[in-house]
């Protein structure tokens, strides 16, 4: 092992690399748009809209045009626009709206790494 090359002995460099590979993890949420009813949001982050179970109606304030999504369908929304849902019909629309989580450090990541540096780890469930 005196022989080895210095550059086998980086763990630091070979593990950032890796880490800069992997994929963010992705954020989902599912939520139901009822017969009759409007849902209206600001969108936090660039996500993609997937509908399933009815026709959805979708506009949007930048927008001068209405946008009618069959079951199946997705749609890039953007961080920033106001959107607004309703379905087409007597059925429950079923939505999925997902987004790739952003890398920055946040509240929570400081949090966990303060835990981590005094090593209490996570909470535990009681």
């Amino acid at each position: 092992m005196d022989q080895a090359s210095p550059q086998c002995m980086d763990d630091d460099s070979s593990l950032v690399a890796y880490r800069q590979d992997e994929p963010l993890p992705k954020l989902v949420l599912h939520f139901s748009v009822m017969p009759g009813a409007t849902l209206s949001w600001r969108v936090e982050a660039d996500s993609t809209l997937a509908v399933q179970g009815a026709r959805l109606w979708l506009t949007r304030v930048s927008s001068p045009y209405d946008h009618w999504l069959d079951p199946g369908h997705t749609f890039q929304v953007q961080r920033g626009e106001r959107v607004w849902l309703s379905t087409d019909g007597e059925c429950v629309a079923r939505v999925s709206l997902s987004y790739a989580l952003t890398a920055r450090g946040g509240l929570l990541r400081r949090w966990l790494g303060r835990l981590a540096w005094l090593s209490l780890g996570p909470p535990a469930p009681r």
